[in-house]
């Protein structure tokens, strides 16, 4: 018997080519998307759980509330951590302390090679279950050692055994190699920290670390925790949120810390008022959601075109029960061709699937692989074959096999003026599901250009900045400046502690005239040299620049607008503000710079003179210059200054725009998805305009012998598709707009959801659907109705 289906199913394939191939194709589509996103959420979903102690490690975040606004944040006071592991032994296992994944420069022999890394306190490796290739967890004990990953080992001795070689690291500190561990995977916090650095080292390398031993109030490091078995996460939280306040005044602001699980790090990374309100797993749920919809559009185009050419079998399904079937025997034959079709779309699908994951990689900037050897995927492959076909074969099988032979066989059998509905209801989905897709990727890319379109407040075209990893520069300015200057290449440059795409520093402590005695602001700062103003254009607006005529202007400020909102300051040019126990004098105001996120408000800065810490070098690169020519001037300069350091060099214009990176990501997955919808929606149409055209011959053969034009029949055989489209636009505008307005919310810096993406959209669908209908319309309409009516 199942020989018997198998054949039949077959014929039938071979014998409806048209309609096989748009079932088959467009199950292969929408099981594609199916699969590329079940591989996308697979990797967020596991984010992290590399680790064996996954579900015990956290991270301690503090949160901090300034002149009524509430943040929290992953810096914390080193004390915290001493306090944690002398008076709360019953609860954490292990507590560490680490530094931000700093750039390094490691050099052995003539090879020199910028990386990043941690420092850190010696449990971490073992806190991490890192996989040891050579040496031991416990390497980090001894503070002359080193741990680096493999990929690191081989890029810096090849094929030489790394143990025991020793380093040089930016040019001042030795360590030999103690270990190598693993790679960490693309789907770990950790991934980019290549080497892990002893945090006696680090105290040792910067005093001003172990000075800070005993400052409640710096926040310059991380601290993770491993939790003891059996302790929860909200009961630790809760017994260690007040301590910083029992070491801090009102006078430092409010705070409070928390433990945040790994398992939520990467999913639910945004706080309000100090709780998660969500973060990535909105996209998780998004995509999961368009994956489910456009393989249910691929299901809808089965079922759609098999209902559709049920009057051609149903003499097959007439003679079955008049020769003994029963319900359940025909309901296992259509649903075993359906699985049929199904499985051949899979391998078509996955086909698909080996060709497009490269792209698809680079698109959502992940390490994802095929899966090929992998039986838990075949398995989990089979499971969603099967499924996918009885999804899309149920409906027809029951259909079809509810046909009464009787009436079947007599001739007299007829599906039903209302036997077109359910397939009408089917398209109406599509097309909702279709155009809701398009709108929402239209508002995402609105958005990203109205953040786009957002004045930045200084020039960034011509602008590089250079990271210093070394000492070598240090007290080097104007010399640095002259050389370069020299070069032609180069029009101003100026150092500063942070690049002109992200701020390092905030503080409190300010005081001022007319300031309220109970608020506690939180300002940023960013110190630089002079002429860091003319190198990046900023806009002066009252005041003047920091200039080498002035020596006093080394207890100048700058203030953008928002901090000088925050002052409340009528006349700011000469007033005083004390920090620090000094007086500052307000030089000069600027206008607002998008430093950080260029959705968010922008903070309150104050810009101060200060040639101590060289952290970056800015340059602006002479207009009309080659950027290769200029570029390599500035190279040879630097090779010349620091000869131990790669020039390690970052446009400026492309570090902003890496801040759109997460949205357009998103807005150019959602955008691919919604073109498949419609291509598989289009399909479905396209094989339901040629069934009713061929369902309608004999009618539009006598409507032409009497007189109706090619226009009037293409008329005729497109509205009850138009007006299918446009009942779909009117639910999917409603939807959409719910969605992409709770979306928009969640930024503060936001577009308005125009009229003109619903009119554009409209018309788009409408226009995709007569292009459609119109070739099966317009070659029924041109046909000879002689041939279509001589059996008559």
């Amino acid at each position: 018997m199942l020989q018997n289906y198998l054949t039949i199913a077959l014929r039938n394939l071979f014998k409806n080519k048209v309609y096989s191939f748009l079932n088959i194709f467009g199950l292969a589509i929408g099981m594609a998307v199916a699969v590329l996103i079940g591989f996308w959420l697979h990797d967020e979903l596991t984010y992290n759980k590399f680790h064996a102690n996954y579900d015990r490690i956290g991270q301690v975040k503090t949160t901090q509330t300034f002149n009524g606004e509430t943040g929290t944040h992953s810096a914390v006071a080193i004390p915290l951590s001493e306090e944690l592991r002398s008076k709360y032994t019953s609860d954490f296992k292990y507590v560490v302390m680490t530094s931000w994944n700093f750039g390094h420069i490691l050099a052995y022999g003539d090879k020199r090679i910028s990386t990043q890394g941690l420092y850190t306190q010696p449990e971490f490796p073992e806190m991490m279950t890192l996989k040891m290739i050579k040496g031991s967890r416990n390497a980090l004990k001894d503070p002359s050692s080193m741990l680096i990953n493999a990929s690191l080992a081989k890029s810096l001795f090849g094929d030489e055994d790394p143990m025991n070689k020793v380093i040089k690291k930016n040019n001042k500190t030795t360590y030999k190699i103690a270990g190598v561990f693993e790679d960490l995977p693309r789907n770990s916090e950790f991934y980019e920290s290549s080497l892990l650095i002893p945090w006696e080292a680090y105290l040792a390398e910067e005093p001003w670390v172990k000075n800070s031993y005993d400052q409640w109030g710096n926040h310059s490091w991380q601290m993770f925790v491993q939790l003891n078995d059996k302790v929860d996460f909200n009961k630790v939280t809760a017994k260690i949120r007040g301590i910083p306040m029992q070491h801090l005044t009102a006078s430092d602001g409010q705070e409070e810390v928390l433990v945040h699980p790994m398992s939520k790090w990467h999913l639910y990374s945004e706080f309000k008022d100090g709780s998660v309100v969500g973060g990535r797993i909105q996209f998780v749920w998004l995509f999961a959601i368009i994956g489910i919809f456009v393989l249910l559009l691929a299901c809808i185009n089965f079922m759609n075109l098999a209902t559709a050419r049920s009057e051609k079998r149903s003499k097959e399904v007439g003679i079955r029960k008049a020769v003994g079937s029963v319900k359940s025997q025909l309901v296992f034959q259509f649903l075993s061709e359906s699985i049929l079709v199904v499985f051949i779309a899979f391998f078509l699908a996955y086909f698909i699937v080996l060709i497009s994951l490269p792209w698809f990689n680079e698109l959502a900037d992940k390490k994802m692989n095929s899966q090929w050897a992998n039986p838990v995927f075949w398995l989990a492959s089979i499971g969603f074959t099967l499924f996918t076909g009885l999804l899309a074969g149920s409906y027809p099988a029951f259909y079809l096999s509810s046909f009464n032979p009787v009436r079947v066989l007599k001739g007299t059998f007829k599906v039903g003026k209302f036997a077109a509905l359910p397939r009408q209801v089917l398209v109406v989905l599509q097309f909702t599901v279709s155009v809701t897709l398009i709108i929402g990727t239209a508002v995402v890319f609105k958005q990203i250009q109205h953040a786009k379109n957002r004045p930045v407040g200084y020039n960034r075209e011509g602008l590089i900045s250079v990271s210093v990893h070394t000492e070598d520069l240090n007290g080097k300015y104007e010399v640095l400046r002259s050389e370069l200057l020299k070069t032609e290449a180069v029009q101003e440059m100026a150092q500063s502690g942070s690049p002109t795409t992200a701020i390092y520093q905030n503080q409190i402590g300010f005081d001022w005239k007319g300031k309220d005695p109970n608020s506690v602001p939180l300002f940023a700062i960013v110190s630089h040299s002079h002429d860091y103003g003319k190198t990046i254009n900023w806009q002066m607006l009252q005041g003047r620049d920091f200039s080498r005529d002035y020596s006093t202007d080394t207890s100048g400020l700058i203030l953008n607008e928002a901090a000088l909102k925050v002052t409340g300051l009528k006349n700011p040019v000469g007033e005083t503000i004390k920090w620090n126990d000094k007086n500052w004098q307000i030089i000069g105001i600027i206008k607002d710079m998008v430093i950080q996120s260029p959705f968010r408000p922008i903070e309150p800065t104050i810009f101060k003179l200060d040639y101590g810490w060289v952290g970056v070098i800015t340059i602006r690169l002479k207009p009309g210059v080659p950027v290769r020519d200029a570029l390599a001037q500035v190279e040879s300069v630097f090779k010349k200054m620091s000869p131990a350091s790669p020039f390690d060099y970052k446009f400026t214009d492309e570090e902003y725009a890496r801040k759109f990176s997460d949205e357009e990501r998103i807005g150019t997955l959602a955008s691919v998805f919604a073109g498949l919808a419609i291509l598989i929606s289009c399909l479905g149409l396209f094989g339901l305009a040629s069934f009713t055209a061929e369902q309608r011959i004999k009618e539009i053969g006598i409507r032409k012998v009497l007189g109706a034009s090619v226009v009037d029949l293409w008329m005729l055989l497109s509205k009850d598709f138009v007006r299918l489209v446009i009942i779909s636009l009117l639910i999917a505008a409603p939807i959409a707009y719910y969605v992409m307005y709770k979306w928009l919310s969640t930024y503060d810096y936001r577009s308005q959801i125009s009229w003109w993406i619903f009119a554009g959209t409209a018309l788009c669908a409408l226009l995709i659907t007569l292009l459609t209908v119109s070739y099966q319309s317009i070659r029924a309409a041109l046909a000879n109705p002689v041939k279509s009516l001589r059996s008559e």
